[in-house]
């Protein structure tokens, strides 16, 4: 696939059965690592309040913060497809907020935006859609819906939980967005929602059968201290980072760092 990724690029693949990989990414340095690897597309996620400023929510993420990581993300001119998070609040309060805050987004660079939520916010979906801005939905767990829903866990056990998601999957399909992501969606349930489903679906810990997947770069790479039963940690960054600093440490006290060759 030459060139930058569009949003027609993902549908195209949806079409050819082709899988979609992505994964998020918060900065310049990330998103050259991520590009340089072949990544189809890069969530600028309201997971960097977690992952980056250590709240324990991402509720408490800004505009400001998402603008501010979506800019260098931008800056690092990937041809990924690049999507901003719209975090709590930007875009609930009212139409001409959603507007005004995806069309932020848009103007500094990034492809699209990604809503969490799924019949109520269709008709918000449609609106965008209708003044140009490209949307990724996002249904199952809703982070930022957390308060309401207590706990993390995965959904769609129940008839009712499996029937509101396939709703909204269709709801969102019929008002534009050109994918969905399925966050902890019990597999059964996505993978009848990706057959259902014209547009791709990408799924983090929602099984085998979405069109695509995305992890939060951080957990994958092992830079978080905890783990998480729906990821495969590929590499163990944060042991293998902390022994580096232990080395440089441990070398500068005792004065082998810098040797001659660092130096003139």
């Amino acid at each position: 696939m030459a060139g930058r990724r569009t949003i027609l690029d993902f549908l195209e693949m949806k079409r050819r059965g082709e899988k979609i990989v992505m994964l998020t990414s918060y900065d310049y340095i990330f998103t050259k690592i991520l590009d340089e690897a072949g990544i189809d597309g890069i969530l600028v996620g309201d997971s960097l309040g977690m992952v980056v400023m250590g709240y324990e929510t991402t509720l408490p993420v800004s505009m400001e913060d998402m603008l501010h990581h979506v800019e260098a993300v931008v800056n690092a001119r990937p041809k990924a497809l690049v999507v901003a998070d719209m975090p709590f609040m930007s875009y609930e309060a009212s139409d001409e907020d959603a507007l005004y805050n995806a069309s932020k987004f848009i103007k500094i660079g990034a492809d699209a935006v990604k809503l969490e939520g799924g019949l109520e916010i269709a008709r918000k979906v449609k609106m965008l859609v209708n003044a140009g801005i490209p949307v990724m939905g996002h249904i199952g767990l809703n982070p930022q819906r957390i308060r309401r829903l207590g706990r993390y866990r995965f959904v769609g056990r129940s008839e009712e939980e499996a029937r509101y998601l396939l709703d909204s999957a269709k709801a969102l399909e019929e008002a534009g967005a050109f994918s969905i992501v399925l966050e902890l969606v019990y597999s059964d349930v996505a993978k009848e929602i990706t057959s259902s489903l014209d547009i791709p679906t990408i799924g983090i810990g929602s099984g085998p059968h979405c069109d695509g997947q995305i992890l939060v770069v951080h957990d994958m790479l092992g830079l978080t201290p905890f783990k998480l039963s729906f990821v495969k940690r590929y590499l163990e960054m944060y042991t293998l980072a902390k022994e580096a600093i232990e080395k440089y440490i441990d070398e500068v006290r005792r004065g082998e760092f810098p040797g001659p060759e660092h130096y003139r």
